[in-house]
């Protein structure tokens, strides 16, 4: 079965995180192609819900659904399997089969996904 090709973009907040993970994590590049492949689009295209992709409450609308990513294998974390403790944020906009992706962290260094951010990215698509 062949997948319609998302549009994939960062943010440059998403591009520094990265960065500075990229030092701890170096497999992270190739990682996040996995789960773009394993986890968004088997999500959004194919429904399948692999239990890897989770809708943020409050940050979903019709337009735009962002989303986080809890199982995120790392090759750098060995051992760890899906459950590597890296999260990924991302938006999903379904007409424009859009992906932005906005915050990348690990677990180990912070809680939570940073709400402000997200607003920050709602409130600068809605000029788009």
């Amino acid at each position: 079965m062949a997948m319609t090709k998302f549009d994939y973009s960062q943010t440059d907040s998403f591009k520094r995180d990265l960065k500075r993970l990229l030092k701890k994590f170096e497999t992270l590049e190739s990682d996040l192609e996995v789960a773009k492949r394993d986890a968004i689009e088997l999500f959004h295209l194919s429904k399948f819900n692999n239990l890897a992709v989770f809708p943020i409450p409050g940050f979903c609308s019709e337009a735009v659904v962002v989303c986080k990513i809890k199982k995120f294998a790392c090759k750098a974390l060995k051992g760890r399997g899906a459950r590597s403790g890296i999260r990924v944020i991302y938006a999903f906009r379904p007409e424009k089969l859009k992906v932005d992706f906005i915050e990348i962290y690990f677990k180990a260094d912070q809680a939570n996904e940073d709400k402000e951010r997200i607003k920050a990215y709602l409130k600068s698509i809605e000029k788009i």
